[in-house]
C-alpha cells in the first residue's frame, strides 16, 4: 500500500469545501471503477454519501460467481466546523476506505485484477456536529443511523470490513489498527483465524484484537452504552461484519484535530486491500459456517438483538 495514495486521499478530504463528488472526480482516471455520490439530508444538516465499485474478473457484476467485499468506512464526519477547524479524528475511517479503493482501482489499471467484486462505501461531511461521550466527546451524524445504514450497507456483498476510528476509549491501547471478533446476525464469533493471519502479514506483528460486548452490536438509539459505531452494519445484514478499529495508546476524542497517523490509516487500508484479494478468490474466511449452525442449532436465533427494540 502507498503511503503517498493515503496522503492524497487525507489532503482531499481535508478542507472545509470537500464534497462527495470530489470523491468521485478521483477515480474518473480509471474507466473500469464505478463511483457515485448522492445527497442525505437529516435534522442536524446533510452529507454525501459516496459509493465505489471495483469489479473483478468473475465477480458478480460480470454474471461470476465470486463473492464480494464490502468496505465500509464509519464514521460520524470528517470535520466539526464550524466548532473545529480542520480535519478530525473521526475521518480515519473514511480515508482509509477511499484510499483502499484508490489502491484497488490501481491494481486493476495495473493489470492486477481481483477475483472478486468489491464496493467501498463512506459519507463525506466536513461540518458534522458533536456529542458528549464517556470517556470523551464523539462526533456525532448529521443524519440518523437507519439511514446511514440504508446507504453504506449494500445489498449483494458477502462480507463486510466497517474501519472505524476507535481512540476515544480506555478499552484499546495500542497504537496502529486493531480487529474485533466477527459480528453475524446477534453471534459474536471467535475472531477470524485468516484475518489473525493476513493482519500479522501485512503489519510485520502480532495481531492485535479488540474486545465487544453484546450492547456494542445492538442498534444505537437503545439507550446502552456502545463503544462506538464500528459494528452498527452489523445490525443490518446477514453477512458476517468484522470492524477494523484505527486506534491509539492514549484517549483521543473524535472531534479531535491533529490525531491522525497517515501511517496507521494507510496500514489499515493494506490491511483491507489484501482481504480482498484473498476473500474474493476464497482463501479467506470470516467465520466457521459448520460451527455457526451448530451453534443455531444448540441456541437458537440471535437476530433479535438486530431489532432497535
Amino acid at each position: 500500500m502507498s503511503l503517498q495514495q493515503t496522503l492524497t486521499v487525507f489532503e482531499l478530504i481535508d478542507s472545509a469545501h470537500v464534497s462527495g463528488q470530489d470523491i468521485v472526480d478521483l477515480f474518473a482516471r480509471y474507466p473500469g471503477i464505478t463511483a457515485s455520490t448522492h445527497r442525505a439530508e437529516g435534522p442536524k444538516g446533510g452529507t454525501d454519501f459516496v459509493r465505489i465499485t471495483v469489479p473483478g474478473s468473475k465477480g458478480k457484476s460480470s454474471g461470476g460467481t465470486a463473492p464480494t467485499l464490502g468496505i465500509i468506512g464509519r464514521l460520524g464526519g470528517i470535520g466539526a466546523r464550524p466548532t473545529r477547524i480542520g480535519l478530525v479524528s473521526d475521518a480515519d475511517g473514511a480515508i482509509a476506505a477511499v484510499t483502499s479503493a484508490l489502491k484497488l482501482a490501481d491494481m486493476q489499471r495495473k493489470g492486477d485484477v481481483l477475483e472478486g467484486d468489491v464496493i467501498i462505501t463512506t459519507h463525506i461531511c466536513p461540518n458534522a456536529p458533536t456529542r458528549p461521550h464517556d470517556p470523551v466527546d464523539f462526533m456525532d451524524s448529521p443524519i440518523d443511523d437507519v439511514t446511514m445504514n440504508d446507504n453504506e450497507v449494500v445489498e449483494g456483498v458477502d462480507a463486510i470490513l466497517s474501519i472505524d476510528t476507535t481512540k476515544g476509549n480506555r478499552i484499546i491501547n495500542h497504537k496502529g489498527y486493531a480487529i474485533s471478533p466477527t459480528v453475524k446476525e446477534g453471534y459474536i464469533l471467535r475472531v477470524s483465524e485468516d484475518l489473525l493471519r493476513i493482519m500479522e502479514m501485512t503489519s510485520g506483528k502480532p495481531a492485535v484484537t479488540f474486545p465487544i460486548t453484546t450492547q456494542d452490536i445492538t442498534p444505537y438509539g437503545n439507550g446502552v452504552h456502545h463503544l462506538n459505531s464500528i459494528l452498527q452494519p452489523s445490525t443490518a445484514t446477514s453477512v458476517p461484519v468484522v470492524g477494523v478499529a484505527i486506534t491509539a495508546e492514549s484517549v483521543v476524542p473524535g472531534c479531535g484535530t491533529g490525531a491522525s497517523h497517515e501511517v496507521d490509516i494507510a496500514l489499515a487500508a493494506k490491511f483491507a486491500v489484501e482481504v480482498a484479494k484473498e476473500f474474493g478468490r476464497g482463501t479467506c474466511q470470516f467465520f466457521d459456517a459448520d460451527e455457526y449452525q451448530l451453534l443455531l442449532s444448540l441456541y437458537g436465533s440471535l437476530r433479535h438483538l438486530q431489532n432497535r427494540k
